[in-house]
C-alpha cells in the first residue's frame, strides 16, 4: 500500500470494515475493557483496531495468522494489567509506523499526540543504515529507553509485545528462537524486574528457558508435575495448620501455596550445582493480610508453628527493593523435613508484585499512588538519562544498562544514617558516585565503620560509609578495573574522555605549530584562514576536532601543515628534524611511557605517534624501538626544563638469600622518598635471589641516588636497570 493510498484510509476507516478478519479477539478485548473503561474509550479502541486491521491487511505472521492478531493480543495483555485507553490504542497500532506506510503525523491527527508518541517510542529505527546488527540493536534500544524516560508506558507496551512474541516463538527457526530468548533474558526480563512487573518477568524467563533449552525445560516441567503428586498431601496439611493458627490469632488472611517457576528452579540448580531431587523449596506458601501490622503478626505465628532456618529471613517491608517490591520472606523447617518458603504481604503489595509500576502509574488527575513505585521508577529513569548523555555510543549505553539491570542488593548507610541500596560487589567509588557525581569525581579515600579504607574496598551489608574528597582529586583510569555500577563506570569514562580531548587539543596545537614552523622554515602563527582551508579539505566542522585528531595520533601534523601551504609530502612519515617536542610529564591522557623500558626525566628519549593513544615515549636504547618504528610514526621529543610529577622506573636487584632482605630493601627505598609500585621475585636458589622492583622517582638523578644507596647494602650483590 502506498503512502497516498494509506492517507485515504484515514478518511474511510470509520465507515469500512476490514476484509476477512475474525473479530473474536477484538470483541473479547472490548468486553474486558468495558469492565474499567467508559464506552467512548472502548469505541476509540475499536476504531484503532479497524485502522490497524486495514493497515496490516495482507500481512501475516510466520504461524499463518493475520498480522493484526498480534497487536490485539498485546493489547489484551495490557488490559489484564488495567492499562489506560491510550496504552491499549498504542498497543493495537504499535507496528503500523514500522511495518506499514502509516505516518506518525497521521496517528497524531486521528488519536492525539500522546498515542503517536507512544507508538513512535516502540517503533524501531528503520531508515538508518547501521554498520553491524549489534549497532542497530543498541541504537534501537537507546531510542526505546529515551522514549521510556518521557513516558514509561512505552516500555510496558514493549514488554507486552515481547511477551506475546515469546508465547508464539515456536514458528521461528531454532537459531532465531535462541537469539531472541537470550535477548529476552539479558534485557527485557530484567527491565520487567526493575519495574516490579514480576508476573510478566517470570513468564518471560520461563519462555526463554523453554526456547533456549527445550529439552531441559521439558525435563524440569515433568519433574515438577511428578512432585506435585506426592507432596500435595503434605502441603495440604501445612496449609490447614497455617489456617488454624491464623484463626486462633484472629488474623484475617488468604493462604495459598505456589510452585516455583521453572527458571528459578533451573537457575538454582545451575548456580548451586544441585540435582532436582536435592531441591527442598520447589513449593512455597504465600499469605496475604489486610495491613502491615498483620504481616508481622503472621510472621510471629509462622515462627511459632515451624522453626525458622537461621539467616533466611528478609524484611522487604521496612526496606523495599529498588523496584518497590515489599514482602516478608522467611524459610521454615516444616514437617517431614520439608523446607517451606513463606512470603507475607498485604493484598495491595501482592497486586503490585503482579503488575509492578503498571499497577500504580496513574494518568488521571487527582489520583495518587500509595506506594513508592513512581518515585523509584522516576529515579531510575533519571539515572538512565544521565547514562545516555555521558555514553560514547549506543553499544556502550546498552552495556551500562545491562550492568544496572542485574542488582543483587546490599544496604549501606551514610554518616547521617540514610540508607543506600547498592548492587552486591560495589566498591567505595560506586558508593561515592551513588551519592553524587561530584563526590565520585573528587573522592580520595573513605572511612568504613570509622576505619580508613582504600577506594577499591568492597562494601557489605550494614556498613557506614564516609567519603573523603579533595578538590585536587580526579577520576583515575584504574578505577574502571574495580567499579561495578553503571553510573560510576559511565561517569568515569565521560570524565576521562573529556580530559583526554582537552589534553589532545593542547598537544595537537603544539605538534601542528611545530610542523608549520618546519614547513615554512621560520616561526609563523597559524591563521584562521589556513585552518579553515584544511577543515574544508578534511570535511571537519571544528578546529578543536582537528587538533584532537592530531594530538591522539589519528592525523599526521606534518601532512596537515603541508596541506595548509599546498606542499606535497609523504602521508605517513613524520618529519624528524627541527626542534624536538618538549615533554612536561603532565600530559597524562595523550602521552604515555613505554612499560618495556620505563623512561624517566634525564634519559635520552624518542617518541612514536600511536593512533588513538597519542605519543608513546621510549628510551633511545630500548630494544623494542625497531619493531615499534615499523608500526608507528617516529617523533623527536625531549624532556622539558620543568618536568612535573613522579615516574615509574624498573630495576633488578641481585641479593644474598637471607631472612628479612626484602624488608631491608623496602625500608631503604622508602627512606629515599620513593614508593614501591610492584615487586616480583624472579630467580631464587640456595644463596642468591633476584628481585624486580617498579618504583616511583622524580628523575634520573633521583633513581641514581636510590640505586647507589641500595648498592651500599651488604646483602646486595648487583643492581641494574632493565
Amino acid at each position: 500500500m502506498s503512502r497516498a493510498e494509506n492517507a485515504n484510509l484515514f478518511e474511510v476507516v470509520a465507515d469500512r470494515q476490514p476484509f476477512n478478519q475474525d473479530e473474536t479477539q477484538i470483541n473479547e478485548l472490548c468486553t474486558e475493557l468495558a469492565e474499567y473503561l467508559n464506552a467512548g474509550q472502548v469505541e476509540e479502541v475499536y476504531r484503532a483496531y479497524l485502522l490497524g486491521a486495514q493497515a496490516h491487511e495482507g500481512q501475516s505472521r510466520l504461524s499463518g495468522e493475520p498480522y493484526i492478531s498480534h497487536p490485539v493480543a498485546v493489547a489484551r495483555i495490557l488490559s489484564e494489567m488495567r492499562m489506560d485507553a491510550n496504552s491499549i490504542i498504542a498497543a493495537i497500532l504499535h507496528d503500523v509506523i514500522e511495518d506499514t506506510p502509516t505516518l506518525k503525523e497521521q496517528l497524531a491527527e486521528q488519536f492525539g499526540d500522546e498515542v503517536a508518541e507512544l507508538v513512535d517510542g516502540v517503533s524501531k529505527l528503520t531508515k538508518i543504515d547501521f554498520r553491524t546488527k549489534a549497532e542497530a540493536q543498541a541504537e534501537n534500544f537507546r531510542k526505546m529507553m529515551l522514549a521510556m524516560v518521557k513516558d514509561i508506558r512505552v516500555i510496558i507496551i514493549k514488554l507486552a509485545d515481547r511477551l506475546h512474541n515469546m508465547r508464539t516463538l515456536d514458528a521461528m527457526r531454532p537459531d532465531k528462537r535462541r537469539r531472541i530468548a537470550r535477548e529476552t533474558m539479558d534485557i527485557y526480563a530484567p527491565i520487567a524486574n526493575r519495574l516490579g512487573i514480576f508476573k510478566m518477568r517470570h513468564e518471560l524467563l520461563d519462555l526463554s528457558i523453554k526456547s533456549a533449552y527445550p529439552m531441559r525445560y521439558r525435563a524440569l516441567e515433568s519433574a515438577c508435575k511428578e512432585v506435585v503428586g506426592y507432596r500435595k498431601e503434605i502441603f495440604n496439611t501445612i496449609e490447614a495448620a497455617i489456617r488454624a493458627r491464623l484463626k486462633e490469632g484472629n488474623i484475617n488472611a488468604v493462604v495459598k501455596y505456589r510452585q516455583k517457576n521453572i527458571h528459578s528452579i533451573y537457575r538454582k540448580m545451575k548456580e548451586k550445582k544441585l540435582s532436582f531431587k536435592e531441591l527442598t523449596d520447589v513449593f512455597g506458601v504465600r499469605i496475604m493480610t489486610e495491613s502491615i501490622d498483620d504481616c508481622y503478626r503472621v510472621l510471629g505465628v509462622m515462627h511459632n508453628l515451624y522453626k525458622p532456618l537461621p539467616g533466611r529471613f528478609k524484611d522487604y517491608l521496612a526496606i523495599p527493593k529498588t523496584n518497590g517490591y515489599q514482602s516478608l520472606h522467611s524459610s521454615l523447617f516444616g514437617p517431614h523435613g520439608v523446607a517451606i518458603e513463606v512470603q507475607i504481604r498485604t493484598e495491595e503489595m501482592d497486586h503490585f508484585a503482579e503488575s509492578g509500576i503498571a499497577a500504580h502509574w496513574l494518568y488521571k488527575e487527582g489520583e495518587n499512588s500509595s506506594t513508592t513505585a513512581q518515585p523509584r521508577a522516576l529515579e531510575w529513569l533519571k539515572s538512565l538519562l544521565e547514562m545516555q548523555q555521558k555514553s560514547g555510543s549506543s553499544q556502550e549505553f546498552l552495556e551500562s544498562v545491562k550492568v544496572d539491570l542485574f542488582p543483587d542488593e546490599i544496604y549501606v548507610f551514610t554518616p547521617k544514617g540514610d540508607i543506600k541500596k547498592m548492587p552486591r560487589g560495589s566498591t567505595v567509588v560506586d558508593f561515592a558516585y551513588a551519592v553524587h557525581t561530584d563526590v565520585g569525581n573528587n573522592c580520595v579515600a573513605a572511612r568504613i565503620d570509622n576505619r580508613m579504607s582504600p577506594l577499591s574496598s568492597r562494601l557489605y551489608n550494614s556498613q557506614t560509609i564516609e567519603i573523603i574528597c579533595s578538590d585536587a582529586s580526579r577520576p583515575h583510569p584504574s578505577w574502571l578495573d574495580f567499579v561495578t555500577t553503571a553510573k560510576a563506570r559511565t561517569n568515569i569514562r565521560h570524565f576521562l574522555k573529556s580530559l583526554q580531548k582537552t589534553e589532545a587539543v593542547s598537544l595537537g596545537q603544539r605538534l601542528l605549530q611545530q610542523s608549520v614552523n618546519l614547513v615554512v622554515g621560520r616561526d609563523e602563527a597559524i591563521t584562521r584562514e589556513k585552518i579553515d582551508k584544511v577543515l574544508k579539505q578534511y570535511q571537519m566542522a571544528d578546529h578543536q576536532e582537528l587538533l584532537a585528531e592530531i594530538g591522539l595520533g589519528n592525523r599526521n601534523s606534518s601532512l596537515v601543515a603541508k596541506a595548509m601551504y599546498e606542499i606535497e609530502g609523504d602521508a605517513t612519515a613524520y618529519d624528524d628534524t627541527g626542534k624536538p617536542l618538549a615533554i612536561k610529564g603532565t600530559e597524562g591522557m595523550v602521552v604515555s611511557f613505554a612499560k618495556c623500558c620505563r623512561p624517566v626525566p634525564g634519559d635520552a628519549i624518542v617518541g612514536f605517534m600511536s593512533a588513538g593513544k597519542g605519543i608513546v615515549v621510549h628510551q633511545q636504547t630500548c630494544r623494542n624501538i625497531s619493531e615499534t618504528d615499523r608500526e608507528n610514526r617516529k617523533l623527536s621529543v625531549q624532556w622539558s626544563e620543568h618536568v612535573e610529577g613522579e615516574f615509574l622506573a624498573f630495576m633488578r636487584v641481585q641479593v644474598a638469600n637471607q631472612r628479612g632482605v626484602l624488608a631491608n630493601l623496602a625500608a631503604t627505598i622508602a627512606d629515599m622518598a620513593s614508593n614501591i609500585e610492584h615487586v616480583n621475585l624472579t630467580e631464587k636458589d640456595g644463596r642468591i635471589s633476584t628481585i624486580e622492583f617498579v618504583i616511583t622517582v622524580k628523575d634520573r638523578t633521583h633513581l641514581a641516588r636510590i640505586m647507589k644507596k641500595l648498592r651500599s647494602l651488604q646483602v646486595v650483590n648487583r643492581i641494574w636497570r632493565k
